[in-house]
């Protein structure tokens, strides 16, 4: 089933044939603990020797080696598709359920029309990007969809729906379980069922009714966006080869993701911080009051440094004239560097070095999101983050994306 209209499609879904372990299966998103070596190598000793979403993805900390893992990760997928996989799902949607830190969180994993997303500046497409796309991140993650057979998606698509209308309701009824076990190394809980048949085509009714009140932005990329951007740029490079009933038939049109309700009470939304290093403070401190796009006082804005944290408010959100000034700073001060931060305390104490200056924007309120995006375009890269890394999506489901 599908509907090209609201961009929306069932699959046909596979996990782990029966016997095999879903614990060793499933894990964290390649984004995460990317400065943690340590996560990564027990991830590993955790799915040695057994089949795992582990030997078909490329965590980030090892981008430096993909030349080299690439390979194997094709062909770890193409023995998968031959042993390890089976279609748990032939055609539906599943309800996943998921314990986090900060409670039970739905979503609905579905296929999302590439031809109907757009992640450049100034989209005005139905699935939109909510962060700037960094271009070099880009290419890795197509090099390895580009000869994929399958996907094993890590994308958190978000919908903005406070009448709970599309999945919740499902939960009432959720129809067959296809899992429910632990995920490796503390990611939590995780429950999923598999939709079909009417229980998807009242799927396809609530999206329907929520795209009409949606302003033209249905879907916004939460998590996995340069992923997303991936899939693109590959379907668009293989579009040009197609057929016109291939364009409308071929699997790879179609990207797997997870949809979430922003108001979800579960979805947290956590402020990413920076940090200016080789940058005297009081050189920062004074070209910033000279931009003006700040007042001093309130808590908009934090700046810390050694052992003291100044507040600034401005109108509106602070995030992109906050990247602006950090933008034109590093442009006049080619010997700066800036880093991207998780957490006030991480923060704080990178602010005690020398001639380090720390920011601490305030965090981005759920609500503001869409009427953002529909505003103003997509935000600021780096401007929040959906929770915990341990909260983030695990890969665990497949699906077949050659025809």
């Amino acid at each position: 089933m599908k509907n090209t209209d609201i961009a929306l499609s069932t699959a046909e879904i596979l996990l782990p044939k029966q016997g095999l372990s879903l614990e060793k299966w499933a894990v964290v998103a390649c984004d995460q603990f990317t400065a943690e070596p340590s996560y990564w190598a027990e991830a590993e000793m955790t799915a040695k020797g057994v089949p795992s979403a582990l030997w078909i993805t490329l965590p980030e900390i090892y981008l430096n080696e993909r030349s080299a893992r690439v390979p194997g990760i094709h062909a770890s997928m193409r023995e998968y598709l031959g042993s390890a996989l089976a279609a748990e799902v032939p055609e539906g949607f599943v309800l996943v359920e998921r314990g986090t830190s900060a409670g039970l969180r739905q979503g609905l994993l579905a296929c999302v029309d590439l031809e109907k997303y757009d992640f450049s500046k100034g989209s005005e497409s139905l699935i939109r990007a909510t962060e700037g796309t960094v271009p070099e991140r880009v290419p890795p993650r197509a090099e390895i969809r580009s000869e994929a057979p399958l996907e094993c998606p890590h994308v958190m698509m978000l919908i903005d729906d406070p009448e709970c209308s599309v999945i919740e309701p499902a939960l009432s009824d959720p129809g067959r379980l296809l899992y429910d076990f632990d995920l490796m190394l503390g990611g939590g809980h995780i429950r999923g069922w598999a939709l079909e048949d009417g229980r998807a085509r009242r799927v396809f009714d609530a999206v329907a009714r929520l795209a009409e009140r949606a302003g033209g932005l249905l879907f916004a990329v939460g998590d996995g966006n340069h992923s997303l951007a991936a899939a693109k740029q590959c379907w668009a490079s293989l579009r040009e080869t197609l057929s016109s009933a291939e364009l409308e038939s071929h699997p790879a049109r179609w990207a797997l993701v997870e949809l979430v309700n922003l108001h979800c009470p579960a979805l947290v939304f956590e402020p990413i911080h920076r940090a200016l290093f080789n940058a005297d403070p009081e050189a920062v401190l004074a070209e910033w009051r000279a931009s003006g796009a700040f007042r001093d006082g309130g808590e908009d804005v934090r700046i810390a440094f050694g052992d003291r944290v100044l507040g600034f408010s401005c109108d509106g959100h602070p995030i992109r004239p906050l990247q602006d000034f950090l933008d034109g700073f590093l442009k006049r001060r080619p010997e700066a560097e800036i880093d991207y931060i998780h957490g006030d305390e991480s923060l704080l104490s990178l602010a005690c070095r020398e001639n380090t200056v720390g920011f601490m924007p305030r965090a981005f309120d759920k609500a503001e999101l869409f009427p953002y995006i529909r505003k103003y375009g997509v935000l600021p890269r780096k401007t929040f983050s959906m929770g915990h890394a341990r909260d983030k999506r695990y890969y665990l489901e497949a699906r077949r994306i050659v025809s």
